[in-house]
């Protein structure tokens, strides 16, 4: 030990103060850091090689700390301390835990206070209500949004006691049975928990304590979380799992110096997991994902530069990655579609969404009682088997364009505008029975079965219009031609014939081979089933085939799916596009079947519900002939331009006004454009004066101190007065809270749907983060005296968890170094500032009551619509 340096030890027992040699200069502290920062920037824990174990003795007795590996962060390995004999001593020990216990208590209040004071369907829990009656009902539904946060949603009512027989209307009262104040408060938890998960993370992102602090504060007092937070919607589990990657991410980023140890092992595999969360709720978390992504290929290219690592070593990293950020999430992404399709066993609303195979097995469908082959005269529903696929419909609305013909589409869901006749082409003896124009009795006809390349016409049941095609290219996708409906049951030409191709059967295989092309009858072998049969539909004359893409068609067309007919080469592979099933199958001339189908395998069912989604997401786009009052534009949300009215407007109603909390949103704003100018300006200093690669020369004005006095330190310091460690920490941090706001930002830019404020939620959290982080930086982690770099961590700075100071800090408050004063005058405005306009804007998320014109000065903004 160096007697110079001095430093004081307590003794828990005795209560008394000895001095120890201490070393002159702390290698691991940086003058821009508090103590708890420090430590958090060294190595990770654990102990070298050859280093004993730590023993703690006392004058009485003596203890030996156990040397047991817990989950935790990257701070160093602590010593253990002996069991407390004092209250005072276990409220020292256990002073970490104090803050995120205390703001966890406080978002209780905040999450749950008055909750249940409007009795009304609140904005989207019309939707997400009523998913939530569909779970326990067991009755198949289909939604945009993947299944995990409406499994929660049903798991809530489930547990507070609801039976799933509310409508969920939007604006109707709820009855006395319907227990929405304890859903509500079951989602809410999810809320409460971001506010813990902000103040842990910003301690694993090496934040001071101070920051910590403001990242929790701002979590807790910020109105938009709050106010989505406390309906049953999916947004505070989007923004609960989002937290928890990042948090995540940050722990097994501090466990780097000791890879596949059980904790890095832990915090890898807690990622994924994570990662596959935040997705099953909202495909918004793919976001956190490429932030995730970007990460480990930086670290992996890191790695692949250290030649320290063998290739096998290289290899444990890239395997250890690929399965724990890779596979591990699909597994539990495809793990919460499988508990969904478990669950929503019985025929449902979203039926129509699924393949045809699929919903023969749900309970109370009606398939059972079609007739199982396909006859001339047969009336069908016709389902495309593409992923994503929807039924064949027509309507009575023309195509404005074109032809001017009655439109043709696919749509998703059922109704009788699915209906269609298999009739014979114009040019064959009509042996069907028309029930409206009227033909031959259908008792005196023999059935004829429909086979491969026979010629039909599908007749539009409701308008009897022939679906038909001509060379007018179709109305989006140009290349192909268009099809329409034309003429009725009298009225038609050739343009109207179709040539069915049998492709196979996903049971019994290829039927085509059963087929004896000079018998007048069909062997039932070759025979066309319902929900089974492969079919295309090729046009006699134009020799294209009938075909629904992923193309929806504009507002004209009701967002429906375009149907045209593709052209195609001779010889190439089909596309799944022009691939159809028959779905329902009504004959009167025919009985129904009994039959044991085969389930539709579940990986086809994963992608096919998958596309669907994507599919109908896609077509949520602006209609420009509506305006949308609570739609917004992405760069109106970064400094809270506008804000959305979650209800009625009524002077009887209460009212709820989605909005943020100012000081938060434009705060974390201007940062994120500080933090850019910073970044650059770090960047160009460091290649000036020096960095990483050796000291050129001592830049001017350093924090390191006069250059006379301590031109030793200036020379083995870089010229922007940052270590080595430091540098990479505050690049690390920058990455994570820019690169994490841009890659949730960016996207709603250049995507076409619809949005609205609360798709910026997620990413307040990096700005939040960047607001700290640029705070911590210019002002909390700078040293109290221009040579505290060279020194132990002066016992007079504050220390926010160690109670027994603060009454000593207020008697010498003049007394501290200027820059101490400067941190508690900043750290004070700031959560003054927070705390004020949370408090003045509480009754926007707490709810309005009575008239909105008696709650003054809430209109900031000319855009924000409360009193207008």
């Amino acid at each position: 030990m160096n007697p110079g340096g001095r430093a004081v030890a307590v003794d828990f027992v005795e209560d008394e103060f000895e001095e120890i040699g201490y070393p002159e200069t702390l290698p691991t502290y940086s003058p821009h850091m508090d103590e708890s920062a420090a430590a958090r920037r060294r190595l990770g824990k654990g102990k070298p090689e050859g280093a004993e174990e730590k023993v703690w003795y006392d004058d009485e007795d003596d203890y030996k700390a156990p040397s047991v590996r817990s989950i935790s962060g990257g701070r160093p390995a602590q010593l253990a301390l002996p069991p407390p004999t004092t209250l005072r001593e276990f409220i020292f020990q256990n002073m970490p835990s104090i803050p995120p216990l205390v703001y966890t208590l406080l978002a209780c209040y905040t999450r749950f206070h008055r909750i249940g004071l409007s009795a009304t369907v609140v904005w989207d829990e019309a939707h997400f209500g009523k998913f939530a009656s569909h779970y326990l009902k067991r009755e198949f539904y289909f939604d945009v949004h993947p299944p995990l946060g409406k499994m929660l949603v049903g798991l809530a009512g489930l547990l507070s006691g609801y039976n799933g027989g509310f409508d969920f209307k939007s604006g109707a009262d709820y009855p006395p049975e319907v227990p929405y104040v304890a859903m509500r408060v079951m989602l809410a938890t999810f809320g409460v928990g971001m506010v813990p998960l902000g103040w842990f993370t910003a301690i694993e992102l090496g934040m001071s304590q101070w920051a910590a602090h403001l990242v929790a504060l701002m979590v807790l007092f910020d109105v938009g979380w709050l106010c989505i937070s406390r309906f049953i919607l999916l947004d505070s589990m989007l923004l609960f799992f989002t937290f928890l990657t990042v948090f995540c991410l940050s722990k097994f980023h501090n466990q780097q110096s000791h890879p596949f140890d059980f904790d890095w092992w832990t915090w890898l595999a807690m990622t994924g997991i994570s990662i596959g969360l935040v997705t099953s709720v909202k495909m918004v978390g793919l976001f956190v994902t490429a932030l995730v992504g970007i990460y480990t290929l930086q670290d992996l290219w890191d790695k692949f530069g250290d030649l320290h690592l063998t290739p096998r070593e290289q290899a444990k990293h890239w395997g250890a990655r690929v399965l724990c950020l890779i596979i591990i999430p699909i597994l539990v992404f495809m793990a919460t579609f499988k508990i969904h399709f478990l669950i929503l066993n019985h025929s449902g609303p979203g039926d129509a969404q699924m393949s045809s195979l699929f919903q023969a097995n749900l309970y109370g469908n009606d398939f059972h009682n079609n007739p199982l082959e396909i006859a001339i005269g047969s009336k069908v529903t016709i389902k495309n088997m593409a992923f994503g696929g929807g039924l064949l419909h027509s309507h009575v609305q023309t195509y404005p364009t074109g032809s001017n013909q009655q439109q043709v589409t696919c749509y998703h869901y059922k109704d009788e505008n699915n209906e269609f006749w298999f009739w014979p082409g114009w040019d064959q003896k009509d042996t069907v029975w028309d029930p409206k124009y009227g033909s031959h009795d259908p008792n005196d006809e023999e059935v004829r079965f429909l086979k491969h390349l026979d010629v039909v016409r599908l007749v539009h049941v409701p308008t009897t219009r022939n679906i038909h095609s001509h060379t007018i290219p179709a109305p989006v996708t140009k290349a192909n031609w268009e099809v329409s409906g034309y003429g009725n049951a009298t009225i038609g030409d050739v343009q109207d014939h179709w040539v069915v191709e049998v492709l196979g059967d996903v049971v019994r295989g290829d039927v085509n081979r059963y087929l004896e092309p000079k018998s007048a009858t069909v062997d039932p072998r070759a025979r066309i089933h319902a929900l089974t049969t492969r079919l295309r539909f090729r046009h006699q004359v134009l020799g294209c085939y009938l075909s629904a893409g992923r193309t929806s068609l504009p507002q004209w067309g009701f967002k429906q799916i375009e149907v045209s007919c593709a052209k195609e080469e001779a010889g190439s592979k089909p596309a799944e596009g022009t691939i159809w099933n028959v779905e329902s199958h009504w004959n009167t001339k025919l009985p129904p079947a009994a039959r044991s189908l085969s389930r539709s395998p579940f990986l086809t069912d994963f992608i096919h519900l998958n596309i669907a989604m994507m599919t109908s997401n896609n077509a949520l786009v602006p209609d420009p002939d509506k305006e949308d009052l609570l739609a917004s534009k992405p760069w109106e949300w970064p400094f809270l331009s506008v804000g959305l009215r979650m209800c009625g407007w009524g002077d009887s109603q209460i009212k709820y006004y989605l909005m943020g909390n100012p000081i938060i949103w434009w705060g974390g704003s201007i940062s994120l454009i500080i933090a850019a100018f910073v970044s650059v300006g770090l960047v160009v200093r460091r290649q000036r004066y020096g960095g990483g690669r050796g000291t050129r020369k001592p830049a001017p004005n350093s924090l390191n101190g006069d250059s006379g006095r301590n031109g030793a330190a200036l020379a083995s310091r870089p010229g922007d007065g940052l270590t080595q460690r430091e540098w990479a920490q505050f690049w690390h941090v920058t990455r994570i809270a820019g690169g994490g706001w841009i890659l949730h930002y960016l996207p709603f830019l250049i995507m076409g749907r619809v949005t609205y404020i609360h798709h910026y939620l997620p990413t307040l959290y990096f700005a939040v983060l960047m607001f700290a982080h640029l705070l911590d930086y210019f002002v909390f982690q700078v040293p109290s005296t221009a040579s505290a770099s060279l020194q132990a961590v002066p016992t007079s700075s504050i220390s926010l968890s160690d109670l027994s100071s603060i009454p000593k800090i207020i008697r010498t408050f003049r007394s501290l170094p200027r820059i101490t004063r400067i941190k508690v005058y900043v750290f004070s405005i700031t959560v003054s500032a927070i705390f004020g306009t949370f408090w003045w804007f509480r009754a926007v998320a707490w709810g309005i009551e009575g008239p909105v014109r008696d709650t003054w000065g809430l209109a900031w903004r000319e855009n924000w619509n409360i009193y207008h």
